[in-house]
């Protein structure tokens, strides 16, 4: 191990014995397989992937970053992440292969670390999704590359197939969203804050999050509770507003494991639900049945799309949709990473394939003043399986459980 005091540019700083990672080394090697079978057919000498999403993926770091650019370069025989000096060990402990950490010494350290590794004059594959013009411009300028190539779309449809192994986790993450449904619904009453009722299902999923995987690193579980007008968008943030009777309101549970992103999304409301908001959130709760049905192999996201959009079109509701139907999961979270590729929209027409992991999460925002106002929303995780789907959620919805008293 070398001191990080001494001036240089770039070191291998691997402090300490490696931690144990989520996933066995055998799940990062075939990662890396498809990743490189990816660069073979593109003619690609080296990737460098800066997106948290793809550096965890192949390799097991989730990075912080803080105004740090980061990465991991793959060649046909490395497999190095690229780290800033201030995070010392950790980077190295928490990757599958290799470490280099650059130091705050000279300008463009980061670029020195990564040419120590491909060189200059290569074919580079890059995420055209990430990388900003200024550190393309660096890219440039440093590994002076003979050709680019964008392999995020690639990565991505790589991404989308989960392995047993993530489907094992991600079926955990969907347990411990539910953990933090329930300690929700305990916390629910009038007068209580937004905020309260937040922290009490977020802490209930960190301890269990703890107790389920003690080996990992913990961060970034959250909660989103909102009630009244706030329950209009599906990322509002929490607020101190007190609950009132007769209040609509939105539980969202994120759970993180290891960069592994789960949700759990359910209407509810305190005391009693007027005859209005009955009607929309029984709607909503048929078009949330119906989207499950017509999730399975063979449909494309946009043909699951136009079933749900027919539903309420009938209904004369499907003014009132506020987004796509549902999204992919897997290592991805609120500020970081996305599978754009398998999304519930119109626009999109990827087939549903065996081992995609994908929500249903109709939504209707009825505006502030009409009867029946505010955000309705359910949402379930289903594994998409041979004979149609697997809902790996648990917690109950609709107001035979979800109207609190």
């Amino acid at each position: 191990m070398t001191n990080l005091s001494t001036r240089q540019d770039f070191l291998r700083f691997h402090n300490g014995e490696r931690a144990p990672l989520q996933f066995a080394p055998a799940e990062y090697d075939d990662r890396l397989a498809g990743l490189r079978a990816i660069m073979d057919k593109a003619g690609i000498d080296a990737c460098v992937l800066t997106s948290m999403h793809s550096v965890s993926y192949y390799a097991g770091f989730l990075y912080c970053a803080f105004g740090r650019p980061y990465a991991l370069v793959v060649t046909p025989t490395e497999h190095v992440t690229i780290s800033a000096g201030i995070d010392a060990g950790q980077p190295w402990r928490r990757t599958h292969g290799d470490n280099i950490t650059y130091t705050d010494w000279g300008r463009d350290n980061y670029w020195k670390a990564i040419r120590s590794i491909t060189g200059e004059g290569c074919v580079i594959g890059l995420e055209g999704d990430h990388l900003t013009l200024t550190r393309t411009d660096e890219l440039e300028a440093a590994l002076k590359p003979a050709k680019k190539v964008d392999v995020a779309p690639a990565c991505m449809t790589q991404r989308m197939l989960k392995s047993p192994a993530e489907i094992a986790l991600i079926r955990e993450g969907a347990r411990i969203a539910d953990v933090g449904g329930y300690a929700i619904k305990d916390a629910i009453k009038v007068g209580t804050r937004e905020i309260d009722v937040a922290m009490a299902g977020r802490d209930a999923m960190e301890l269990e999050i703890a107790k389920s995987f003690p080996d990992a690193e913990y961060r970034d579980t959250w909660v989103w509770f909102q009630s009244g007008l706030n329950t209009d968008g599906a990322h509002n943030p929490v607020t101190s507003r007190k609950l009132e009777h007769g209040d609509i309101l939105s539980l969202n549970t994120f759970p993180m494991i290891s960069g592994y992103y789960t949700a759990l999304e359910r209407t509810l409301f305190v005391g009693e639900v007027d005859d209005a908001s009955l009607k929309i959130w029984e709607a909503n709760i048929a078009a949330h049945e119906l989207g499950i049905s017509l999730l399975k192999a063979g449909s494309t996201c946009a043909q699951v799309t136009a079933g749900v959009n027919a539903f309420f079109e009938e209904r004369d509701l499907l003014q009132y949709r506020s987004f796509g139907y549902g999204h992919s999961f897997g290592v991805l979270s609120h500020y970081y990473g996305r599978e754009a590729g398998l999304e519930l929209r119109e626009d999109i027409d990827t087939e549903l394939q065996v081992g995609h992991v994908i929500s249903m999460e109709p939504m209707l925002t009825i505006p502030h003043g009409a009867p029946g106002a505010g955000g309705y929303r359910e949402h379930d995780i289903l594994v998409i399986t041979e004979d149609g789907n697997e809902n790996i959620t648990g917690y109950p919805y609709g107001p035979a459980f979800n109207v609190i008293r």
